[in-house]
């Protein structure tokens, strides 16, 4: 409502005071002998007509743009929120592929919204409302001029259609290379720390520099339609304008028209162009803003639950003690299944070690223990009940899971041992994982602090912090990753001795692995398999 009262108040001064500034020139030109003209007063009125109607123009745009600027904001913030929340709520295996995706868009795509609303609506609104209202202005005044408007004007929407089909494929691109062009360039700055260690840090630094270079011929391209779009739109605009003129012109020197009529015409013609031109100046900004948006609302898709009245009430079981049964377990994916037709029983007090090829599944089996991935085939229960019957909250605080890539926050090393929960021991469970070692070489020990993923400790004392959470957690059941993962043998050696030592206190353990020291430790070794979507459309019924 206030964007159009603005629009309206714009467009009425813009009118206003062509007609006035129109009267005031006629009067100098036409009559420069009046002795009033040299009079202040006699001026006192029109001219402060003029200026209040310049000064309300002036303050209704500012208002106009500090509310763009406000609701901008808003839009953006509570979309950024949308983003973040569906995208966190993904099962793992889709966080992974949407993450850079969300990243870009909430880091810098979204912000390309701004020029949207501060743009690009008020520029449409006031096409909407001054350039109607100029040209019925003109009529009033010149009707051979309304024809020459009503001619010319449609040609700047056509073009702005063919030029808008021609940026609404470069933005999307445009986006997709940013996105694509940052998740690389974060990859790279992530992993430098390791390679420097290794002296390969060389590379990355000149591929960083090709990514920049690749990025920044992107925008200089986009650049180069907005400026070629926006001098076609201005070309139209003058050449229209000019024609205008020119029929007064001629119009005037042969005594056909009045210098008032004239130059009023001539002053409001701009009018008529200017808001047109400004669409199409926003429209680019608007664009990439557009396919911001739309790559926002594609995240953020539509959320699928059960009505309440459908949706069977939630329950706890106690997960000490209960056997996990996996059931002909298959989980879609890109590729096909994986895992596929994965049936075990999980015993407790029993070291479980699901094995196999790399894709096979086995990582996604242990989400779909957890709760975080819904099977597409097949169920998971505990003691009975199905793991998507559970609530949620009341699982998880029964489950210690250790990820490929551990969590680690910014904070001291004690803050992300404690991350998850209080441990029984902290000194046992850096023993068990052998994270001692690890904080005897520390100058704060236990108060060293780290950066975000863990930086200032190498991926193999990352992973004997996230071992020492995962072995020192009061949880009944645990979930390890490839937990021997960046260790050396007698690393993993007393890792593997304190994995079988917890499962002997009667914890379920579930460990992924391949190596054969981690089978060795297996009371029961399950092989998991995949099935891709060329076999399953192989195999499908004809």
């Amino acid at each position: 409502m206030s964007a159009v009262a603005s629009g309206l108040v714009i467009a009425g001064c813009a009118i206003g005071s062509a007609i006035v500034l129109a009267g005031i020139v006629a009067h100098v030109v036409s009559d420069p002998a009046n002795p009033a003209i040299s009079n202040l007063d006699y001026w006192l009125r029109p001219l402060s007509m003029l200026g209040a109607l310049w000064g309300l123009r002036a303050v209704t745009h500012w208002l106009q743009a500090r509310l763009g600027q406000r609701g901008a904001s808003a839009v953006i913030a509570d979309l950024s929120g949308q983003v973040l929340t569906a995208v966190t709520g993904r099962p793992p295996n889709e966080l992974a592929q949407q993450r850079d995706a969300a990243a870009v868009l909430v880091t810098r795509g979204l912000d390309s919204l701004r020029p949207y609303f501060t743009g690009y609506l008020p520029a449409l609104l006031l096409a909407a409302i001054l350039t109607p209202g100029t040209v019925v202005v003109i009529a009033a005044y010149d009707l051979k001029s309304t024809a020459i408007v009503l001619i010319t004007l449609p040609l700047i929407p056509i073009f702005m259609v063919l030029i808008g089909l021609a940026t609404a494929e470069r933005s999307a691109a445009a986006l997709t290379a940013m996105t694509t062009l940052q998740a690389r360039v974060l990859d790279l700055i992530a992993g430098i720390p390791t390679l420097r260690a290794v002296g390969r840090a060389a590379g990355p630094e000149r591929r960083i520099t090709e990514l920049a270079a690749a990025h920044r011929r992107s925008a200089m391209a986009s650049l180069r339609i907005a400026f070629l779009s926006a001098l076609v739109l201005e070309l139209l605009a003058s050449l229209s304008v000019a024609l205008i003129a020119v029929g007064i012109g001629l119009r005037l020197v042969f005594g056909e028209m009045s210098l008032t009529v004239g130059l009023t015409v001539l002053l409001l013609a701009p009018d008529v162009y200017w808001p047109m031109r400004r669409i199409g100046v926003e429209f680019h900004a608007a664009q990439d803003g557009k396919a911001a948006a739309d790559k926002a609302f594609e995240l953020v898709g539509e959320p699928i639950a059960a009505p309440p009245s459908q949706r069977a009430p939630l329950q706890t079981v106690a997960a000490r003690g209960a056997t996990i049964r996996l059931e002909q377990l298959g989980v879609a994916g890109r590729d096909g299944r994986a895992p596929n037709d994965l049936t075990a029983e999980i015993q407790p007090g029993q070291v479980t070690v699901l094995t196999g090829p790399n894709g096979a599944g086995k990582s996604t089996a242990l989400h779909a223990i957890a709760g975080l991935t819904v099977p597409s085939v097949g169920r998971i229960t505990v003691d009975g009940v199905d793991v998507g019957d559970l609530e949620p909250a009341a699982w998880w605080r029964q489950l210690s899971w250790l990820p490929q890539r551990p969590v680690l926050v910014p904070g001291t090393v004690y803050d992300n041992l404690i991350l998850l929960g209080e441990l029984d021991d902290v000194e046992r469970a850096c023993v068990a994982s052998g994270f001692d070692r690890v904080l005897a070489e520390l100058p704060g020990g236990l108060d060293t602090r780290l950066g975000g993923g863990g930086v200032g400790l190498s991926l193999g004392q990352r992973q004997r912090l996230g071992l020492a959470r995962a072995l020192g957690s009061r949880a009944p059941v645990l979930l390890l990753d490839e937990p021997t993962a960046h260790l050396d043998a007698e690393a993993e050696q007393r890792v593997l001795r304190s994995i079988v030592a917890r499962a002997h206190t009667g914890a379920t353990v579930v460990v992924v692995g391949h190596r054969k020291r981690v089978k060795a430790i297996g009371d029961r070794v399950v092989e998991v398999t995949s099935l891709s979507t060329d076999r399953e459309a192989n195999h499908a019924p004809t």
